[in-house]
């Protein structure tokens, strides 16, 4: 059996509580990449660092499937074996649930939303300027992917800052402290802001994403309510997480690293596109996706049996020194960077073109801001599942 390590331990929330927890990935790289890792509440599972397998069972859904959950731990209740999150469905079920919203985030149609983009980076960042200091995270990068799919919804701005709000206390762990609702309380809000817009749109449809989920049909069965909620709740939490901890995360790294920093507000133009991968790759604002074996497998030499889950953690992955040259290091002009921060297989990101155009135009705003500085300690969030700052004050010229 292989050595393990008294201090591997990714279900403690303060191990993430700066960021991810590198030394542990380095530790389970170097030592241990397939490790099996104890949970206090379940059976235990299989904990993936290096870039190879990760890529490798990200893109075989036929043996590791997303069903029933993502989420490390098992479900309270099991489903009903009809109404699935595209996120937790395989094959042609989550094939169908896919090609519903697909339209709206090909690269034709976020190429389209740019100008829209760039116009909402102004405003945001527009909004704070005259006053010298803000938080970054509230005031700035999560505006953005709140605006973007509220008006994709074609709900009000003021409702998907409120939703994605709730999409924290949903990730957020019990030790946290957070005042608000609990995660379970913040699922059933959801699904509440979700009825309403169901009701609305099943009433008035229009030229909108909402209509097209609530009009839509997965085979010969139209999509019901239930189907409405799940896939809301998921654009809500997927269309704001990589964004928001993104851009975040990404100013602070830059911070760190000033020379990086002088760099792209020297030449934003010609390093944007280089700078964005690389700090998705740096940051990895998804911590892990949850597998589950379909059969019995072998995986870096450890016999999985079937039934057994298997734990893909991109941020080791994205810093695995057998596939990026000195990971160590922030280097916004990496090429190539085969980062895998928006996954990988039938499961990529379906948001990454929009998602990349949204990081691109709040950068581009945020580093025009004369003398931006930290203003305090960045506080990050305690969570397994996601990471990003949670506030992150700055200071800055006004004009």
């Amino acid at each position: 059996m292989p050595t393990t390590s008294p201090f591997v331990d990714l279900l403690n929330p303060e191990a993430f509580a700066g960021g991810h927890p590198h030394e542990q990935y380095r530790w389970l790289r170097e030592h241990d990449p397939v490790h099996r890792h104890a949970e206090p509440d379940g059976p235990g599972f299989w904990a993936l660092t290096r870039h190879a397998d990760v890529r490798a069972v990200g893109r075989d859904a036929e043996t590791f499937s997303s069903e029933p959950t993502i989420m490390i731990a098992d479900p309270v209740e099991p489903g009903d074996g009809v109404h699935k999150m595209m996120l937790m469905a395989d094959g042609a079920d989550h094939t169908r649930l896919r090609r519903i919203a697909a339209g709206d985030f090909v690269p034709r149609a976020a190429r389209l939303l740019r100008p829209r983009i760039a116009e909402l980076a102004r405003e945001i960042v527009g909004a704070v300027e005259g006053r010298g200091e803000c938080d970054l995270v509230t005031d700035l990068a999560g505006l953005m992917p709140s605006y973007v799919i509220a008006e994709l919804l074609d709900i009000p701005h003021a409702d998907g800052v409120a939703l994605y709000d709730l999409t924290e206390a949903i990730h957020a762990s019990p030790e946290d402290g957070r005042a608000g609702p609990t995660g379970a309380e913040a699922v059933q809000l959801m699904f509440a802001h979700a009825h309403a817009l169901w009701e609305r749109k099943r009433a008035h449809p229009g030229d909108d994403l909402a209509s097209r989920i609530v009009h839509a049909s997965t085979g010969d069965r139209p999509l019901d309510e239930l189907d409405f909620a799940l896939y809301f709740l998921l654009l809500i939490d997927a269309g704001g997480d990589t964004t928001r901890n993104l851009v975040a995360g990404g100013m602070d790294a830059l911070f760190a690293h000033p020379d990086q920093l002088a760099a792209l507000r020297a030449d934003p133009d010609g390093l944007m596109p280089t700078a964005v991968e690389e700090l998705l790759r740096w940051v990895s604002p998804v911590v892990h996706m949850r597998r589950r074996a379909t059969r019995d497998t072998v995986l870096g030499g450890r016999e999985i049996a079937a039934g057994d889950k298997v734990v893909l953690y991109y941020g080791a992955a994205n810093r695995d020194p057998a596939r990026f040259p000195d990971p160590e290091r922030l280097d916004l002009r990496r090429t190539p960077n085969d980062h895998l921060a928006f996954g990988g297989g039938p499961h990529f990101c379906l948001g990454a073109h929009v998602g990349r155009l949204e990081i691109a135009a709040m950068l581009r705003e945020i580093l025009a801001l004369p003398g931006l500085e930290p203003a305090g300690p960045v506080e990050w969030q305690r969570s397994t599942f996601i990471t990003g700052p949670r506030r992150m004050p700055v200071r800055f010229a006004p004009r």
